[in-house]
């Protein structure tokens, strides 16, 4: 009698965990932000303009996403600003930046079949990104520290990026072949909110992530809402020009491109001197 109770037991205790597993969910608030060190001499710029430019490649580069989870799935979105950042200030200079921007319109995550779908506006057209999750090799440290009340436990991998570079006035090194250099991403994720997901392209820990430091891009977890009132709706976009994830990095290459030669001074022109453009790559 006693081993049929405790087999009984056993059964609902399992069913009720995976009830509540399949039922959990939360929505998590990141902000962004990436260091901007680029430093001219006077003859390209003077230091007033470099200030104001740095102030808005800065402005540029602060966003703040939502991360909506349950066990398996995700979306990650970009929350809406009140104003947005102009490129360009009265036409002394243009800002044009190519890649790790840091946001797309929705970016959905299927950590159970290991892929993703993006869906991306991109120069005013809209494209639908499919491709299997980059599986990343974490190495588990041991170091720890509370971010708000969670306590998060440090988490490594390295990987090949293109070396950034800054282009003045298209002066033609966009044509050039990038460096690659090796870099150290860091995480920080939290045991205590078992799910695998993660900001942006970052996931594959024990625990929800809070915390990236990738290069110059700093992600950071503000607030944390678990199972809440209202259900949290997970879907999967579907509109835009379908391609995979190597077809739109060639588009956005030859877009970029396009961008370059439309800001680079044509030959004579009167203002040509005092135009600058600066591209920002990597």
């Amino acid at each position: 009698m006693t081993t049929i109770v405790r087999v009984v037991v056993f059964v609902l205790t399992a069913v009720f965990t995976a009830v509540n597993a399949q039922d959990f969910q939360g929505v998590a608030t990141y902000k962004t932000q990436r260091k901007v060190d680029i430093k001219l001499d006077s003859t390209q710029m003077n230091d007033e303009m470099q200030t104001k430019m740095l102030e808005m490649m800065k402005k540029q580069f602060q966003k703040t996403f939502t991360l909506s989870f349950n066990k398996e799935e995700s979306t990650y979105k970009q929350e809406e600003a009140l104003d947005k950042p102009n490129v360009g200030m009265g036409g002394e200079f243009q800002i044009v930046s190519i890649g790790g921007g840091g946001g797309s319109d929705v970016l959905y995550k299927n950590t159970k079949e290991q892929r993703y779908t993006e869906q991306v506006d991109t120069y005013g057209k809209i494209f639908l990104v499919k491709d299997n999750l980059e599986k990343i090799e974490w190495q588990l440290g041991s170091e720890t520290k509370y971010i708000g009340e969670y306590p998060c436990y440090k988490a490594t991998f390295t990987k090949r990026v293109k070396k950034p570079r800054v282009v003045v006035n298209g002066d033609g090194e966009e044509d050039k072949e990038p460096e690659m250099e090796e870099r150290i991403v860091t995480a920080w994720y939290t045991p205590q909110i078992p799910v695998n997901h993660g900001p942006d392209n970052y996931q594959g820990l024990p625990g929800l992530i809070l915390e990236v430091h990738d290069g110059k891009l700093t992600i950071v977890c503000s607030k944390i809402v678990l199972n809440p009132k209202e259900k949290v709706e997970i879907s999967e976009p579907d509109k835009g020009k379908e391609v995979n994830q190597e077809k739109y990095d060639e588009i956005m290459e030859k877009k970029a491109k396009e961008m370059i030669e439309r800001f680079r001074p044509k030959k004579g022109d009167r203002n040509d001197s005092n135009s600058f453009s600066i591209t920002i790559g990597g």
